[in-house]
C-alpha cells in the first residue's frame, strides 16, 4: 500500500498538482470574497475537484511521456518507466480522476468545469507531445498553466446556464479579475520554465526536448528569460491598476519582479546554472506569497 501511495504520488506529480490546486482555491476566496460570502464546503470541493483534474493531466502526460522518461535522470524512477505501473493502470486512474473531478467541478460551476476539460486537452494532448518539437510548446504550456486561477475563481459563482449569476458583483468586477489572475500566472511561467529548463537542459535533451527559447544554452535564450523576468514588474501593477489591490499587494509583488529582473541580468551576464536556479528559486516563492497577499489585500469592486 505505501508503495502504492508513493507510485500515485509520483504519478499525479503530488507536488505540482497541490501549487496548481493552491492557485485555484485562492482565486475561489477572491471570487467569493467579492460576493460577501466564503461557502466553505464549495471550496472543499473545488479543492478536491481540482487536484483530481490535475492529477489526470499530470497522468495523462505521464502515459504519453512514458518512453521517455526512461530516459531522464529526473524521471526514470516514475511509476510507468520503473515498470511498477502499467500503462492501462494508469489510464484508469488517470479516466477516473478526469471523470470525476470534472464532474465535480461541473457541479458547481459549468464554465469552471469546461475550462478543466480544456485544461487537461491542452496540456496532456498538446502541450505534451510539442516539447520534442518546438521551443513554442512553453507558451501553449502557459495556457493551461494559468487556467487554475479561472476555474477557481468561475467555481466560486453559481451557474446560470452558460453564464454566472451573480448579484452583488458588477459585471466589470467579474470580466477583470479572473483575468488579472491569470495574466499573472501566465507571464510567470516563464521565467519558471525557461530557467528550469536551463537548469535541466542536459536531462531534457536526452528525450529530445527543446523548450529552451532558442533550443541552446545561449545569449539569446538568456535574453528571452531576462526580458520574462523584467516583465514580471508591469504585470505586478495589474491589480492595482484595476482596483483590486492595494500597495501591500504592489510593494511585495515589485520586491519579488525585482529578484527576477536582478537574477536575470546576472545570468544574461553569466549565463551559469546557478545564476538560472537563482531565477527558478525566486519562481517558488513568488507565485504563492503575492497569490496569498492578493487575497489579504483584495478590494472588492
Amino acid at each position: 500500500m505505501k508503495e502504492f501511495i508513493s507510485d500515485f504520488n509520483k504519478l499525479v506529480k503530488l507536488r505540482l498538482t497541490l501549487t496548481v490546486v493552491f492557485s485555484a482555491s485562492i482565486a475561489f476566496l477572491i471570487g467569493a470574497t467579492q460576493q460577501g460570502e466564503i461557502i466553505w464546503s464549495n471550496w472543499a470541493l473545488l479543492t478536491f475537484g481540482g487536484f483530481l483534474v490535475t492529477g489526470a493531466a499530470n497522468g495523462f502526460n505521464e502515459i504519453v511521456e512514458r518512453d521517455l522518461d526512461k530516459l531522464m535522470e529526473r524521471t526514470m524512477d516514475r511509476p510507468l518507466p520503473s515498470g511498477r505501473m502499467t500503462s492501462g493502470q494508469a489510464l484508469i486512474l488517470s479516466l477516473f480522476m478526469g471523470i470525476f473531478g470534472t464532474l465535480v467541478l461541473v457541479n458547481l460551476n459549468f464554465i469552471a468545469g469546461l475550462i478543466s476539460v480544456f485544461s487537461i486537452i491542452l496540456y496532456a494532448f498538446v502541450y505534451t507531445p510539442l516539447k520534442q518539437k518546438s521551443p513554442i510548446a512553453v507558451w501553449v504550456g502557459a495556457i493551461p498553466g494559468a487556467l487554475p486561477p479561472l476555474i477557481g475563481y468561475y467555481a466560486a459563482f453559481k451557474s446560470a446556464g452558460f453564464g454566472l449569476a451573480y448579484t452583488e458583483v458588477s459585471e466589470q468586477a467579474v470580466v477583470i479579475t479572473p483575468w488579472v489572475l491569470f495574466m499573472i500566472q501566465f507571464f510567470w511561467q516563464f521565467p519558471h520554465f525557461w530557467a528550469i529548463a536551463w537548469v535541466a537542459d542536459d536531462d531534457y535533451k536526452r528525450a529530445g526536448f527543446r523548450l529552451l527559447p532558442t533550443t541552446k544554452k545561449d545569449k539569446l535564450s538568456a535574453w528571452f528569460t531576462f526580458v520574462s523576468c523584467v516583465l514580471m514588474i508591469p504585470v505586478g501593477f495589474l491589480p492595482m491598476y484595476y482596483g483590486i489591490a492595494g500597495w501591500t499587494f504592489t510593494v511585495v509583488s515589485l520586491i519579488g519582479a525585482l529578484m527576477f529582473t536582478w537574477y536575470g541580468y546576472q545570468h544574461l551576464i553569466k549565463m551559469e546554472i546557478s545564476t538560472a536556479k537563482k531565477i527558478m528559486f525566486t519562481s517558488f516563492a513568488y507565485l504563492p506569497i503575492t497569490q496569498l497577499l492578493l487575497l489579504l489585500d483584495f478590494k472588492p469592486f
